[in-house]
């Protein structure tokens, strides 16, 4: 049964976020656990495009009856996406980061953890580092920002928040799975924010529960007083908000491996310490998920590792640090929505 296994990680790995083969065959051991053969099979004919289940069981040769359950089936189990539509349902190939390992955080195990562990460095580097756009991007705490910055409301947490009429807050992935092997922090868990059809995706498949605005703002705030950095889904109309920690997140972990982080991640900021009111207390140093701040008598940036997440200035008690704008030409304007951002992402891995 090797070969539909191997059929549905090419499958995956022509989707925009990739699903590379390793030497080690990790990446099969990882979908033999989450598919059984048949599923593994109808998945990889699968599009990332919503269908409705007549339009899939012509393709697969499948009778429509037979197939409409095992695709319902499949996407409670968080193998494939579903979404409504004027009452009608449609499925779409689901990607396997941001996707399947995702939709997986309620039904986590040890084994699949080690593995997924395993695969996870070589996915980010050949998915993540070797793409100009990313999935997620970095935004600023928004008490980080000055009065007289111009930001645009896609760099304001609060304002995408603000936007929505469905939110979904769910367990963090990364602080869950870390928890479940014995590592991680004691951050709060309950802080991914998901928005629009993905919202009731989770909501149905019982990965999270609907929450106000008010609550998913005291989220937010909760979590920024927790240390954690902002990363929105990359658009401007972001479908989710992820509050991430650099001993957990399996993004910021695999960045802090990388000489100049900076460059790995789409942000329109950077830190800067006022010598003349720095008084060296290393608090910002202890803050910063990036190990962008060393002490030398007083802070110092480097600004090759700094990420512009905005924790440094709001932990500074002595308004020593500050976020500065990047020039122009370095700055990140999102695609204009999700759509967008994988045809770009796609084109950058020569898969269209």
């Amino acid at each position: 049964m090797t070969d539909v296994y191997q059929s549905l990680a090419r499958h995956l790995d022509n989707l925009p976020a990739g699903f590379p083969a390793t030497e080690t065959g990790v990446e099969i051991r990882i979908l033999k656990r989450l598919f059984t053969p048949r599923e593994a099979e109808i998945a990889a004919g699968l599009v990332m495009m919503p269908e409705p289940a007549s339009a899939i069981a012509g393709r697969l040769k499948m009778g429509e009856a037979e197939l409409a359950p095992i695709l319902d089936d499949m996407s409670r189990k968080g193998l494939i996406y579903r979404s409504g539509k004027h009452g009608q349902i449609f499925y779409m190939a689901a990607q396997f980061v941001v996707g399947i390992w995702e939709y997986h955080v309620k039904s986590l195990d040890l084994d699949l953890i080690k593995d997924f562990n395993e695969y996870s460095p070589y996915l980010m580097n050949k998915a993540w580092t070797e793409t100009k756009t990313k999935q997620l991007r970095v935004i600023p705490i928004s008490k980080s920002i000055s009065a007289e910055m111009l930001t645009m409301p896609y760099d304001e947490a609060e304002q995408i928040i603000k936007k929505q009429s469905k939110i979904v807050v769910s367990p963090c992935i990364c602080r869950t799975e870390h928890k479940m092997a014995g590592k991680g922090c004691d951050r709060p868990v309950e802080v991914c924010l998901a928005f629009g059809s993905g919202a009731y995706y989770y909501e149905e498949n019982g990965l999270g529960r609907s929450i106000s605005q008010s609550e998913a703002l005291e989220i937010l705030a909760k979590g920024m007083e927790a240390g954690l950095v902002l990363q929105p889904g990359n658009s401007q109309k972001p479908t989710n908000i992820c509050l991430c920690c650099g001993c957990c997140c399996q993004i910021l972990k695999n960045l802090n491996t990388l000489d100049e982080p900076a460059k790995a991640v789409h942000s329109n900021y950077f830190a800067e310490v006022s010598a003349d009111d720095c008084t060296g207390c290393g608090i910002c140093q202890e803050r910063c998920q990036m190990k962008a701040i060393v002490i030398e008598d007083i802070a110092k940036v480097k600004k090759e590792r700094c990420i512009g997440c905005g924790l440094c200035v709001t932990s500074c008690s002595f308004d020593a640090m500050r976020l500065i704008e990047k020039a122009p030409e370095d700055r990140w304007t999102p695609p204009a929505n999700t759509v967008e951002t994988y045809i770009n992402i796609a084109k950058e891995r020569g898969k269209i």
